[in-house]
């Protein structure tokens, strides 16, 4: 089984190891994520100005690629996936702004919202299925106790992005069993924890990062994942260091016994 595959500017400079550690699991399992040849940068962040197109236009861009494709496109940065599926959403519901970006793009088929955009995670839920994932773990995380961090941008606005329960996901919970840890329940797992305003007010970024890692360790987490890379960064350097922080990928490749093979 082959995907479209748009991996985005931060695992492929300062994250890459992310992406790999993503390549090698989903070969692995049986899956292939065939990257865009031409892909752009996704805009970062979405849009909240309804009539703001140019920033939306690369997404549109890699929408269009993967329809050629006739493929499913699959993100797997968070950031990447939100602003791509809103995008497709936005063009799918939005007279005026589809007919306005197939101007720009000039496209000889109009795009009109027809690929399907996923994240990773749902693949392995989906596609793999976490069951058939457990079977195919090599070192089981036995006995770790980790926290899932889902942070905003993976569940909201639920009605767009339709990937979870906002209030009370259970997908990360679900990989975690299947890599044989145990998950860890905690009241921050889908608050918000500052990244996006590091830049501007540091020491409010520090004080969401130290409420998520704080409430975690309180209630028996022994790690943290995610999967955001914006997030990682984020709780790595401004949460306090009560945790480690790491990626999901790298979790997956561990368990499949991949992640050697994959530095």
């Amino acid at each position: 089984m082959t995907y479209a595959y748009f991996p985005g500017c931060t695992l492929k400079t300062q994250a890459a190891d992310l992406d790999r550690w993503g390549r090698v699991s989903m070969e692995a399992l049986g899956i292939t994520l065939e990257e865009l040849p031409q892909w752009q940068c996704c805009g970062a962040v979405y849009p909240l100005a309804k009539d703001e197109i140019a920033s939306r236009l690369s997404s549109v861009r890699a929408l269009m690629d993967a329809r050629a494709l006739n493929r499913p496109l699959v993100t797997l940065c968070s950031a990447c996936h939100h602003v791509i599926k809103r995008t497709n959403c936005d063009i799918a519901r939005d007279e005026t702004f589809r007919d306005r970006a197939n101007t720009y793009l000039a496209p000889e088929t109009p795009y009109a919202g027809e690929t399907q955009v996923l994240h990773y995670l749902e693949v392995l839920r989906d596609a793999v299925g976490f069951d058939n994932l457990a079977k195919q773990v090599k070192n089981p995380l036995t006995g770790k106790k980790i926290g899932a961090y889902y942070g905003c941008l993976l569940l909201r606005p639920s009605r767009q992005m339709a990937f979870d329960d906002p209030e009370n996901p259970t997908i990360m919970e679900d990989f975690i069993r299947a890599i044989g840890a145990e998950p860890v329940i905690y009241a921050q797992r889908n608050e918000c924890c500052g990244g996006y305003v590091t830049l501007e007010d540091r020491s409010l970024a520090r004080t969401r990062a130290a409420a998520v890692e704080d409430n975690a360790a309180a209630q028996g987490a022994e790690t943290l994942t995610t999967a955001c890379p914006l997030c990682l960064y984020n709780l790595q350097k401004n949460g306090g260091g009560k945790l480690p922080v790491v990626y999901f990928t790298e979790l997956l490749a561990q368990a499949l016994g991949l992640k050697e093979e994959a530095q």
